[in-house]
């Protein structure tokens, strides 16, 4: 499919569409269900620094909040569009529901690119961003919080236009925020712990012991480095990561056999993630093309970077090894790529579940800033350590019991809880 062919609440809906059919839900619940609650789409005008007047596109969707407020982030992109806004609310939805949080799905975005904006200008946007929203978010109505191109300084400006508005402190409106003005510890390292949670209990499935397994990474970023190190820790052996080259804008893959240093590692990496190719050959890597990662004989593959990045075309290359793939990133597999780690019995975590450690947290700081108290840091990665496990094990009981794929289990237990909180509100 052609890119600029390519709808993601069309196939969003399908994705639905497939497990409400599963499910056998009527045709209200369907209905329901397969749009969002409510949508926002205003202009913002913001005074630029040359003194000319641009205005913006900002959206908020609101998927569902059956389940409890609604969730999600903020994206500036200058290709942003209604229906993307659309499909990243739903699959929230999706995502809160099936790691058993009190919250639903939402999602918001401007159109614009903050690589040629100013800061003061990103102020601009944020604050009229809140103010075009300023009745229809808040802590017990609908959380934002930061995502692509969007940061704990967006969201800052952001608080402080609601408060202002309201004229009271609110911290609990949004998450994503600095520690010490309403972040919470942990934050930083729970979507890629998140991942290895979830890695963990699937070894223990199997009967395999993480210090008898190797592990091959895709992506060098935040959750990758931090699904390495706890998987480090656990014993396992991490003999190749791939990253982005800002300068040569393609991809490459580091491998050592003897097992990746990740604090080594990241003295020769920059705040992108990207690795120096030379210091990296110097310390005893080799330099692999970017798609290398996925052709390693490991037993572990951690997609932990972009979409679409297994599929039909390069899912044959995967070594018979292969015994878990956990999907750190959003959407990494494509459907024929899926049918065919289906077909081979490998151990999937959906993305959705795998994951799901970052909505998790920031869960756990908007219940923090509702309260005004905060937890130490092992608090709270206790507290997610028992979620994903939680999360994890009912889906796989459901894929046992049901003779389903783990994807298929996922989706079948998030959609249900949703549904049957619309009906028990008398929605549907």
């Amino acid at each position: 499919m052609a890119k600029s062919s390519y709808n993601p609440f069309a196939t969003a809906q399908a994705q639905f569409d497939k497990v409400a059919e599963f499910l056998e839900l009527d045709a209200a619940t369907r209905e329901l269900l397969r749009n969002p609650l409510r949508e926002y789409a205003f202009a913002i005008p913001v005074r630029m620094d040359d003194g000319t007047t641009q205005v913006f596109r900002g959206f908020r969707v609101q998927h569902s909040d059956a389940r409890g407020p609604s969730k999600g982030g903020i994206r500036f992109h200058p290709q942003e569009t209604v229906d993307t806004v659309r499909a990243l609310a739903m699959w929230m939805t999706w995502k809160c529901a099936v790691v058993d949080i009190p919250l639903g799905g939402g999602k918001g975005g401007v159109i614009c690119d903050p690589h040629n904006l100013s800061a003061r200008e990103q102020e601009q946007i944020c604050r009229g961003w809140v103010r075009q929203l300023a009745r229809d978010i808040g802590p017990l109505r609908d959380v934002p919080a930061p995502d692509v191109m969007t940061n704990a300084q967006h969201m800052l400006w952001m608080l402080d236009e609601f408060e202002t508005i309201h004229g009271a402190h609110l911290p609990g409106v949004i998450t994503g925020k600095p520690v010490g003005m309403g972040g919470s510890l942990g934050r930083t390292e729970a979507t890629g712990y998140g991942v290895v949670f979830t890695v963990r209990e699937a070894l223990k499935e199997l009967g395999v012991r993480p210090s008898d397994t190797t592990a091959s990474v895709q992506g060098f970023g935040n959750v990758a480095q931090y699904a390495i190190q706890l998987y480090t820790q656990l014993g396992g052996k991490v003999v190749c990561v791939s990253y982005w080259d800002q300068s040569d804008q393609c991809s490459y893959s580091v491998r050592r056999l003897s097992g990746v240093d990740l604090a080594q590692l990241l003295g020769v990496t920059d705040r992108f993630g990207g690795i120096d190719k030379a210091k990296a050959k110097g310390l005893g890597y080799e330099i692999l093309p970017g798609d290398a990662w996925l052709e390693q004989d490991v037993d572990i593959l951690m997609p932990c970077a972009l979409e679409n990045q297994i599929t039909g075309e390069n899912v044959g290359k995967i070594a018979k090894r292969v015994k878990i793939i956990a999907e750190g990133a959003n959407g990494p597999t494509t459907l024929d790529a899926d049918k065919v780690l289906e077909e081979r019995g490998i151990f999937l975590i959906p993305d959705f579940l795998a994951n799901a450690g970052g909505v998790t947290c920031s869960y756990f700081e908007q219940v923090q800033s509702n309260m005004n108290y905060f937890w130490e840091k092992d608090e709270v990665l206790g507290k997610l350590d028992v979620k994903m496990t939680s999360a994890f094990h009912a889906v796989r009981e459901l894929a046992k019991k049901r003779k389903i794929y783990m994807r298929d289990a996922a989706y079948v237990i998030a959609i249900g809880r949703v549904a049957q909180a619309s009906k028990d509100r008398g929605w549907a």
